[in-house]
């Protein structure tokens, strides 16, 4: 059976008029242990349709140490028809209530190999959209409990006022230079798919699809590559993937080819280099 539990919606802000970042707080002022990269579902009534609740799961971009709320990028979904719930979300205003279900999902870190050593491995993080949001609680957690591996966090989109996160993951590689990687070793890169329209004009990173960090021409290294100083292997790097199933797709093409095997069709010995979530 569904246990519904209840929180208030303490803060929303719109970053466009399709995307937004919003704060729930629960009644009871607790928010439960989760893991890094869970999603949680949240429900609304819809009164076009008698008050029933509609319920969708969205990734959790809050981090577990955060015991004040739980955070999230959303987008509007507009078409081919308006999201019943995010049409709701996006209405409300702060104050209003809404009902949620316990955090769950797999797109968690992987902190141990199949043999039971630690994992090492550099974590490679790939959003595309609002599938960056796990990404963002991967980089609080780790920062916060002074993991040493090396985290990238690589977020694709259409327009530089979708890069919801800039700052804060900004913010986290410049404390990284600071303190030195010995310390803190993060970096994180962007990538518009759409630099030929005016709204653009001004960005100077990587253009097209996020993925496009990970292919190289012949004879040259990737961008990824460059950026952490080495070639890419199955043995240094973890890759964890999230957004349209596009970019997953896309990313795969490449990975496949260098001998990665995803969770879902891991070796017999049960190892294996990339986890992946979907929207659809």
């Amino acid at each position: 059976m569904v246990e519904d539990n209840k929180a208030t919606l303490t803060y929303t802000q719109l970053l466009k008029e399709d995307l937004g970042i919003f704060r729930l707080v629960p009644d009871d002022k607790v928010i439960p242990d989760y893991k890094a990269g869970q999603f949680l579902t949240i429900g609304m009534p819809v009164p076009g349709e008698n008050n029933k609740i509609v319920r969708r799961a969205y990734s959790i971009a809050s981090h577990p140490e955060n015991k004040k709320c739980f955070e999230f990028v959303i987008r509007w979904v507009r078409k081919p028809f308006p999201g019943r719930l995010t049409t709701e979300l996006f209405n409300a205003k702060e104050g209003d209530e809404v009902s949620w279900i316990k955090p769950t999902g797999h797109l968690t870190i992987n902190d141990e190999l199949p043999n039971g050593d630690p994992d090492t491995r550099r974590i490679v993080c790939i959003g595309g959209g609002t599938g960056l949001a796990p990404f963002v609680s991967y980089a609080q957690h780790l920062h916060d409990i002074g993991d040493k591996r090396e985290i990238v966090v690589l977020h694709g989109a259409s327009y530089v006022d979708e890069l919801s996160y800039k700052q804060l993951l900004t913010d986290l590689e410049n404390e990284s230079v600071d303190r030195g990687a010995d310390k803190w070793n993060f970096k994180y890169r962007a990538a518009i798919s759409r630099p030929q329209e005016w709204f653009n004009r001004a960005w100077t990173g990587q253009t097209g699809r996020v993925e496009q960090f990970l292919r190289s021409k012949i004879g040259e290294t990737s961008p990824l590559e460059e950026l952490v100083g080495e070639k890419i292997t199955k043995d240094n790097t973890m890759f964890y993937i999230c957004g349209w199933q596009g970019t997953i797709d896309g990313t795969m093409d490449f990975l496949q080819n260098k001998d990665f095997v995803t969770e879902r069709n891991k070796r017999q010995d049960g190892s294996y280099e990339v986890k992946f979530e979907s929207y659809g």
